[in-house]
């Protein structure tokens, strides 16, 4: 299944803001095709470099948890969306929700996985967990406050 692009995208070579989102296939063969559909879109100069390194570690981080601890969107997918106002993005990744809500895990050195969400807690100025409608929303805001709160 190929990437599916909403088209609410503005010109990001411009200095306003701009939102992206595109759905996914539901497999980890996703996690990489995010990460670069990120990187091209946010590496565009308008963003501070380390803000698009944090923001391709977070999408994959939140990316796998969904795939690996969620379920699919009714049509099969996950979304990601994230909104960009230089020098700030947010990333948001829905599902189709859980048994559990998503929570960083306490800290295991020998575990072979488990860190993503204190991944995303590290990079991010903010991040959180809501439930729409029976979907899992998670987001963070990287390079200043969310959107949320501004």
């Amino acid at each position: 299944m190929p990437v599916v692009h909403d088209g609410s995208v503005s010109d990001k070579h411009r200095s306003e803001p701009w939102v992206r989102t595109v759905r996914l296939p539901w497999t980890i063969d996703s996690v990489p095709q995010v990460r670069e559909e990120v990187v091209a879109d946010l590496g565009t100069g308008k963003l501070p470099a380390n803000v698009v390194e944090e923001a391709e570690t977070v999408v994959a981080e939140l990316v796998a948890n969904a795939i690996l601890h969620g379920r699919p969107l009714p049509d099969g997918t996950v979304r990601v969306r994230w909104r960009a106002r230089p020098p700030r993005v947010e990333i948001e990744v829905t599902d189709g929700g859980s048994d559990k809500q998503p929570k960083p895990r306490p800290q295991a050195d020998w575990a072979p996985s488990g860190r993503g969400l204190r991944i995303v807690r590290s990079l991010a100025y903010e991040w959180g967990v809501a439930d729409e409608d029976g979907h899992t929303l998670v987001w963070a805001a990287l390079g200043g406050a969310s959107r949320r709160r501004i």
